[in-house]
């Protein structure tokens, strides 16, 4: 699918008192290392190849969220973003927000949000049969707080990447200023670059609908 926009955002568009109140909450919990897809543990555990080639995509941790007041805080921005970008996707659903921590050396490779198939979950109405349309990321540490650790998309429908490969990948630099918050597509490829100097703290939330017609 070719888009207009691949991504929309809102620079600042949190307060300082709800990133405070965000990350108060996640550093309370206790993180947990951070999986991907395809990589599902058995008895709680994983074995050590399945670890070494996660690993190799992704390490960061993580503490899971579903509070109302995140989502009523949240919920605005999707809605405007999904309209003013010109998506306007069905979705009805958002899962549980992902409070991120990133380290010195912790990245998330090359991925897209959604999947091939809808949920599978006959027991979760709330997301049974549908998919991921719409991903949020939003910024809850101040650009001087760490090096590295850039969200960036892979826009390799928008130039002839062939010829310049470089030219596909879009740094989102409006992500940097604390508060910002970035929705896109949940089939679009994006990245999260090394963390070299400090600690990046970053929220998730994936919105779903039912799969496109």
């Amino acid at each position: 699918m070719n888009l207009k926009n691949y991504y929309y955002y809102f620079q600042s568009a949190l307060t300082p008192r709800i990133c405070d109140d965000i990350l108060d909450y996640g550093k309370r919990h206790q993180t947990k290392m951070a999986v991907t897809g395809g990589y599902d543990r058995k008895d709680g555990k994983m074995s050590k190849k399945d670890f070494n080639n996660m690993q190799k995509k992704r390490k960061s941790d993580i503490v899971w969220m579903n509070d109302k007041w995140i989502y009523k805080e949240i919920h605005p921005f999707i809605h405007e973003a999904n309209e003013k970008a010109g998506w306007n996707f069905e979705w009805d659903w958002s899962e549980s927000c992902q409070f991120t921590k990133y380290g010195v050396g912790q990245y998330y490779g090359w991925h897209c949000d959604s999947w091939d198939d809808p949920y599978n979950k006959p027991d979760d109405l709330n997301s049974h049969g549908k998919i991921r349309k719409l991903s949020v990321t939003i910024s809850l540490t101040e650009p001087d707080e760490y090096v590295g650790g850039n969200l960036e998309f892979d826009f390799r429908n928008q130039v002839d990447w062939e010829k310049n490969k470089k030219a596909k990948i879009k740094e989102c630099t409006e992500i940097r200023p604390r508060g910002s918050i970035i929705v896109f597509p949940s089939f679009v490829w994006h990245r999260v670059a090394p963390v070299t100097k400090g600690t990046r703290y970053s929220l998730v939330i994936w919105n779903l609908g039912r799969p496109f017609k």
